[in-house]
């Protein structure tokens, strides 16, 4: 049916529709009353004709003018439609979405606008859905200070004019739904600002993205996740618990291995090689770089733009999903480095996301990073507040990750972090204190904890902050764990001299011991250590190449030894040479070199132990479960120590050398009388030791059984009644077992 009557004056509307500056379009299209007549008004650039079809009639709408918009008369009354549009390459039949509802409410956004959200992403960004018998995706974007926001696409041919995004009442979102938009296609959303620039932003809440150097966001059905069952729930308890052994294996995916052809392993191939792997070297957790999308291969995954997403350069959020199942199923804890700190300038980014400085501070003294060149959030904003809160909240429950590892939370804390002065504005108290980032902080680990049942939380901070392992509760920042930058650059420091010189340096290596049980620590030989011309862990170490290795084997005794739970980045397993490159695989090709192949068996020998021996870790985060017999030994270099058990009689003796010098007949005290055992010597042969052994009166002949041990004798030394005379290995630890006669 063709209808002729005089058209109404719509030349304002399609002036703000042709600019995309529509800010109200449910108040210009679809069922509208126009000078007391109703129309059907339609927007569809590129089309040569549309009808509107009612359930008794079809209409012929009519071109306004010579522009792109449609009218098609309509009664009073509303009566559903779909329109049939004829394109030059086709005739779509698609629902009119200015019809349709929203699919959310500003009573959904209440607490996302109190700062309280914990599931923003439910609310927020790309969702399937059906709507009156309609399936397709609700985008919801939060931008309040846009003039006109609007979706664009490959869906609608990335015109920012076809779907102009509605206000959500007072809630400073936008939203609409468009049928039959189907997952993986991707979208942008098109922001015009109060000044009239256009900005192309992804979603923030973007489930998935388009393959770097690519920008755009991608559609995804994201399911909400399983629950994990009880058993799941239980063995994360106890991979978590304070008491119990945590080795931590640290990588990067990009650098760890590669294909053939040097391309990236996806989750499902890092799967099948990185946990047999990780598993036949006793490790038990892995601790992923950032898996959040970015942008910048360069920075390794620190500078983020999608904190919901999984980087699409290794597969998909399912094959993540799989990776993270496929851990959980060998009972391999996985953590991720999550980064709330900053976010990178890239235009498509957070930045000025609105036109406005949204997400960061306005006052670039704090809301940029001298450093990085990156912004800083505003953790005062409530939004930015629950933002941050549902990233941390998503990735723990949609893929059942273990715990974050929370990046640079030093640099949150400070308001004068890495700035001089004039450079940083203080607290409404006159203090450097980030009030508002030590609230954020407090929420998201609070949250945390409350909704996941046996993870940790992490903190990287490397000043003396107090309190980040205290429950928020008592004032703390929450975190579980924080890592011991201390322990690391006073022990590094100490390795890279020459032997000689270490007893000038000697409490270097006792130093932490003086703070240990100030927090619950993690001991971190991270990627930080052997990048930006630092070289690697075995470069570090002075002497020829056999020192180098002998040194790093005793270090990682020493470390293993000590209070903390433990973490190594990938390639000082084996001793890499050359420092970390993320551009390139890890040379595995040294492992055809005795050398390498003894210290990968090395820090193998070492996770046993440690796993097995309730004294070296169930007290990591005890002061009962650690003793000095001789830390003042700095003439010979030599440190001896006990760890301790709590659920049963067990002590190990340690006794570190770091000279070269062997020294025979040398006589430690111990806590107990009876047999101790030698149970590790990093200067084995089957490590590429020289072979000296602890017991000295073994033929040099014959194996080491380490079942024959060492008798105490009733002779007092180092403060204890009791002590035993060994030979203590050149450069090397070993490790001594005590037990009641009863536990032997």
């Amino acid at each position: 049916m063709i209808d002729n009557t005089p058209l109404p004056d719509l030349a304002d509307a399609v002036c703000a529709l042709e600019g995309a500056q529509v800010g109200e379009p449910r108040q210009l299209l679809g069922h509208q009353c126009i000078d007391g007549s109703w129309y059907v008004i339609l927007y569809k650039p590129g089309a040569l004709a549309v009808e509107v079809q009612f359930a008794t009639h079809t209409c012929i709408a009519q071109r306004y003018s010579d522009s792109e918009v449609f009218i098609a008369p309509a009664q009073a009354e509303f009566v559903p439609y779909q329109l049939h549009v004829t394109y030059p390459e086709a005739v779509v039949v698609q629902a009119d979405p200015f019809c349709l509802p929203l699919g959310l409410s500003a009573a959904d956004l209440y607490y996302f606008r109190q700062g309280t959200e914990q599931q923003a992403q439910r609310h927020l960004g790309a969702h399937m859905m059906t709507l009156q018998g309609h399936r397709g995706v609700r985008f919801s974007v939060w931008a309040p200070n846009a003039l006109a926001v609007s979706v664009t696409g490959d869906f609608n041919h990335w015109d920012s004019r076809q779907h102009p995004m509605a206000r959500v009442e007072d809630s400073g979102v936008w939203a609409i739904f468009i049928p039959d938009v189907a997952p993986g296609q991707c979208y942008k959303y098109h922001i015009r600002t109060l000044s009239g620039e256009a900005l192309l932003k992804a979603d923030p809440y973007a489930f998935a993205t388009e393959l770097p150097p690519n920008t755009a966001s991608r559609v995804s059905a994201v399911t909400l996740p399983k629950a994990l069952d009880e058993q799941s729930y239980e063995q994360r308890e106890r991979r978590n618990a304070f008491d119990a052994a945590i080795s931590i294996y640290e990588l990067h995916i990009g650098s760890w291995r590669r294909t053939a052809d040097n391309q990236f392993l996806n989750y499902r191939e890092l799967a099948a090689q990185l946990i047999p792997y990780v598993e036949e070297m006793g490790f038990t957790h892995i601790q992923l770089m950032p898996v959040s999308e970015f942008p910048f291969d360069g920075s390794w995954g620190y500078q983020s733009t999608g904190l919901f997403a999984p980087t699409s350069r290794f597969g998909s959020g399912d094959d993540f999903a799989y990776f993270c199942a496929q851990c959980r199923a060998h009972n391999i804890g996985v953590l991720i480095d999550w980064v709330p700190g900053h976010f990178p300038a890239d235009a498509h980014g957070l930045g000025r996301f609105d036109g406005t400085h949204l997400y960061e501070h306005a006052d670039h003294r704090q809301g940029y990073h001298p450093d990085w060149h990156t912004y800083i959030y505003n953790y005062e904003r409530q939004e930015v507040r629950s933002f941050l809160t549902s990233s941390a909240s998503f990735w723990l429950e949609q893929y059942g990750v273990d715990g974050l590892r929370v990046d640079a939370v030093a640099s949150m804390l400070y308001l004068d972090y890495s700035r001089e002065h004039g450079q940083w504005l203080a607290n409404h108290l006159g203090g450097r204190e980030n009030l508002g980032a030590i609230a954020c902080l407090q929420q998201i680990n609070s949250v945390c904890y409350g909704r996941n049942r046996g993870i940790m939380m992490v903190a990287e901070e490397s000043t003396a902050w107090p309190g980040v392992t205290q429950t928020t509760d008592s004032g703390g920042l929450g975190f579980g764990f924080k890592w011991n930058m201390g322990w690391m650059n006073d022990s590094l420091r100490y390795m890279q001299l020459d032997p000689i010189y270490r007893q000038y340096h000697h409490h270097d290596m006792t130093f932490s011991m003086v703070y240990a049980y100030s927090e619950n620590y993690i001991l971190p030989l991270s990627h930080d250590e052997v990048v930006h011309g630092k070289g690697s862990l075995l470069s570090k170490m002075p002497g020829d190449s056999w020192q180098q290795h002998a040194n790093l084997r005793a270090y990682l005794g020493f470390m293993w030894a000590h209070p903390g739970k433990k973490l190594l980045f990938m390639g000082g397993e084996f001793a890499q040479q050359r420092e970390w490159d993320h551009n390139h695989a890890l040379d595995w090709h040294l492992l055809d070199d005795p050398a390498h192949q003894g210290m990968q068996r090395w820090v193998k020998c070492l996770n046993q132990l440690y796993r097995s021996y309730p004294a070296l870790h169930e007290n990591d985060c005890d002061e009962r479960g650690f003793r000095w017999l001789d830390g003042n030994n700095s003439q010979q270099s030599i440190y001896s120590f006990v760890r301790i058990a709590s659920s049963r009689p067990q002590v190990v003796l340690v006794v570190v050398n770091m000279t070269p010098q062997v020294h025979h007949d040398f006589r430690i005290g111990v806590p107990h009388a009876g047999s101790y055992r030698v149970i590790a010597n990093s200067d084995e042969s089957q490590y590429f030791g020289s072979g000296v052994r602890v017991c000295a009166e073994r033929p040099a002949n014959e194996q080491p059984l380490f079942s024959e041990p060492l008798y105490s004798e009733p002779l007092p030394w180092h403060g204890q009644s009791q002590s035993i005379s060994i030979c203590v290995p050149p450069l090397a630890c070993a490790y001594l077992l005590w037990e009641a006669p009863d536990h032997e």
